[in-house]
């Protein structure tokens, strides 16, 4: 396997031709990229923390960190059921239900359902969630099972993982990459494709304070980037993700640093976009802007969560139209993204097979 510095990758053509929009999308493929990708920008989201209670307790969780754990947790299905009306009046047209488990709150995620039917679940895959709730679901996995157990103090998580969600259209797997499970990953993808799941990836990003074994340096990150990068080629069928993601997510430089972060947290605009409609709600239905983010309490400098890019990097359309394998890059990212988040969006072939920079 080689190893690619990718501060080191030429960019084409940046210095010697202004690109016209309309001559990026002249190949035929390209085109049919941009009209497929583009139905979906009507896409806004926010954020919702269903409860505060989970059935597994992480090593490095989200959740418990900073404020937001402490929050009450509202379990009335009629004030959910207000509350998606509220977002929808508002404009909001995709839901990312999390938690701590929102699988501990099935009543509450099939309300969601029926007032907002596009829209996600990010759950540990310890219990089913009832398929009369037909958002995408995210299972996450943070290695095999010894690591399952140790990390996450759960026994045999992914057999368990495999067993609720094998053959379910909703289900996608969502492999965290830490500093100590690199390599793991072929173990779960034998696993994996064995069973004929789907599965992207996700690069661990600290909690605020966090200093423990899962935390990324550059040379993690650069063997999480070669990995990946294998994966992909020997593993096609089974894995949503592109050379494109990969550089995104693997860089020196976190998304904020990469790309400004459009979240409200680091956004101070309320103009236009997420500065203006995203809101992270609490358990308890409640919600503070200058701590909303994707992944509240997550280190901004840290941050690489997969989550994140999807709206970070899609919003810069614009940095990436300067020459036709940025833009085709770009557009294999949101092709990613969406497959990853919306049921029934197939991904297509990656258009950009070589590794490029962020611009």
């Amino acid at each position: 396997m080689n190893t690619t510095d990718i501060t080191t990758i030429p960019q084409c053509d940046k210095e010697t031709k202004k690109w016209k929009f309309s001559e990026l999308l002249a190949e035929p493929d390209v085109r049919r990229r941009w009209e497929k990708v583009r139905k979906f920008f009507f896409l806004r989201e926010s954020t919702y923390d269903m409860t505060n209670r989970c059935n597994i307790r992480c090593d490095g969780c989200y959740y418990y960190e900073g404020e937001k754990q402490f929050a009450q947790g509202n379990e009335d299905p009629v004030a959910w059921r207000e509350l998606m009306k509220e977002e929808k009046a508002r404009g909001i047209t995709y839901v990312v239900l999390a938690g701590a488990e929102p699988s501990m709150v099935s009543q509450l995620l099939r309300v969601c359902y029926e007032e907002m039917p596009l829209g996600c679940i990010a759950t540990n895959g310890f219990k089913l969630i009832p398929a009369s709730v037909g958002y995408r679901i995210h299972v996450s996995v943070w290695g095999n099972d010894e690591t399952s157990l140790r990390v996450r103090r759960a026994k045999n998580l992914l057999s368990k993982q495999i067993d609720n969600y094998r053959g379910d259209p909703r289900a996608v797997f969502v492999y965290t990459f830490t500093r100590d499970n690199i390599n793991e990953v072929y173990e779960v993808m034998d696993t994996i494709a064995a069973h004929d799941c789907k599965i992207t990836f996700n690069v661990f990003s600290s909690p605020v304070g966090y200093a423990g074994p899962l935390r990324h340096n550059k040379d993690s990150l650069e063997r999480t980037r070669n990995v990946m990068l294998d994966i992909l080629s020997q593993y096609t069928e089974y894995v949503l993700f592109s050379p494109y993601s990969v550089a995104a997510h693997t860089y020196k430089h976190g998304l904020h640093e990469l790309y400004e972060c459009s979240y409200p947290r680091r956004n101070p605009s309320t103009d236009i976009g997420l500065g203006r409609s995203f809101r992270q709600y609490r358990a308890d239905l409640s919600w503070d802007r200058d701590a909303a983010c994707c992944v509240p309490d997550t280190d901004c400098e840290e941050c690489r969560h997969y989550a994140a890019g999807s709206a970070i990097v899609t919003a810069r359309l614009y940095r990436h139209v300067i020459d036709p394998d940025t833009f085709k890059s770009w557009l294999d990212y949101v092709d990613t993204y969406l497959a990853v988040w919306v049921v029934g969006y197939e991904k297509g072939d990656n258009l950009c097979r070589g590794l490029i920079a962020p611009p």
